[in-house]
């Protein structure tokens, strides 16, 4: 039986002293007497939860007087359906506004397609050496940046123009061995417009696992069906790019969950990436998609192999590195290019131009022709 099985939700619990203490800097306190701004992230999981309902409580016995909002990013399609109600569900215990945000080009899977078509058309153009994968990734994660990140420091700039913002996340160290490193408030210069000042802030950073769910216990908070009902250990994106096998199974089991699923797995289908790296989301629960997915799926892992064998014929000089490219190939390595480019398309079943090392050249002559040109206009 798992802690989340063994945990009674609404049983009384006396805290450890210390146990739920708020973390925070001489320029936190300093910032919260002066009424600066509170926003707190949420998600819909645990972390959230308990960070909100926490700092709530430590505002009111502090006496702030600032303003105080949750802010809820919703990523889309790729969301659990439960996520937004819980959000809405806290906001109303709390008696807080909810801000909900969305990103006006598209959802999280939104902008992974447009990213595979992006990369098919760079690579087409011989914009690029190889053809760029439609994921984000553990080390280029823009589902953070762009979709949550950047649109709520350009929402909370916009509506408090000239103020001191702290936004608290629900963020711990024992979650990860980056997290751990990560302080207790830090600035941020994404909330710099408008004459605004910001802070990153993570009051339960010291906060344990058990501490998190024995908190939200205490304060008689329901957890969101993906812990309760489905059995997974965090909420973020249903299948999410850093998602462990077991939490990809949870969300694999909740049938809301299948009709981002498939079309994730197509997406793998299609451009012969794997969502994580070398493990296929399609392994994950192979049932659900139909019998042509399941042998597209196979397909795919073969192309995969053929087209990184292709791509490892390129030699790391002549790789993507800033301010590419940095010179143009000897007729030699053009005619290396062409044929890996004429493999790749094949492959991935796409039409490209420059399939000559006479073309080659001249693309790349024209490239840094352009690249100059640019640096000379800045």
């Amino acid at each position: 039986m798992d802690r989340l099985q063994q945990l009674d939700l609404f049983a009384p619990a006396i805290a450890a002293a210390g146990q739920y203490d708020v973390a925070v800097t001489p320029e936190v306190s300093q910032w919260l007497a002066a009424g600066a701004v509170c926003a707190l992230g949420v998600s819909g999981g645990k972390d959230s939860q308990a960070m909100a309902i926490r700092l709530a409580e430590y505002l009111d016995q502090i006496g702030h007087q600032g303003p105080r909002v949750l802010i809820h990013s919703d990523l889309g399609v790729v969301e659990w359906k439960d996520s937004l109600p819980v959000c809405e569900r806290l906001a109303k215990r709390l008696g807080w506004d909810l801000i909900v945000l969305r990103r006006s080009a598209g959802d999280m899977m939104d902008r992974w397609e447009a990213r595979w078509a992006s990369s098919l058309e760079r690579y087409s153009t011989l914009s690029c050496v190889k053809i760029i994968l439609p994921w984000s990734t553990p080390g280029m994660r823009f589902c953070t940046s762009e979709l949550k990140t950047d649109l709520i420091c350009r929402e909370l700039t916009k509506r408090y123009p000239g103020q001191k913002i702290l936004s608290a996340t629900g963020v711990r160290h024992d979650e990860s061995a980056s997290r751990a490193k990560m302080p207790i408030a830090s600035p941020q210069p994404k909330l710099s417009a408008r004459g605004c000042q910001g802070m990153n802030w993570n009051p339960i950073a010291p906060w344990s696992t058990p501490s998190v769910y024995d908190y939200i216990a205490l304060k008689q908070e329901p957890l969101h069906e993906a812990y309760t009902v489905y059995g997974s250990t965090r909420v973020s994106c249903a299948f999410c790019i850093m998602g462990s096998a077991g939490d990809l199974k949870a969300s694999a089991s909740c049938p809301d969950n299948a009709d981002i699923y498939r079309r994730m797995v197509r997406l793998e289908i299609a451009s012969t990436f794997a969502l994580q790296g070398a493990k296929w989301l399609g392994d994950v629960a192979p049932h659900l998609l139909t019998d042509e997915e399941r042998e597209g799926l196979a397909q795919a892992k073969r192309r995969a192999e053929l087209r990184v064998q292709a791509e490892s014929r390129l030699p790391a000089h002549l790789l993507y590195t800033s301010g590419w490219p940095t010179c143009v190939p000897t007729e030699e390595e053009a005619q290396l290019i062409a044929e890996v480019r004429l493999a790749v398309a094949d492959i991935l079943g796409i039409s490209v131009g420059f399939t000559t090392a006479g073309e080659v050249i001249a693309r790349y002559q024209e490239l840094i022709t352009l690249r100059q040109a640019k640096g000379k206009g800045e």
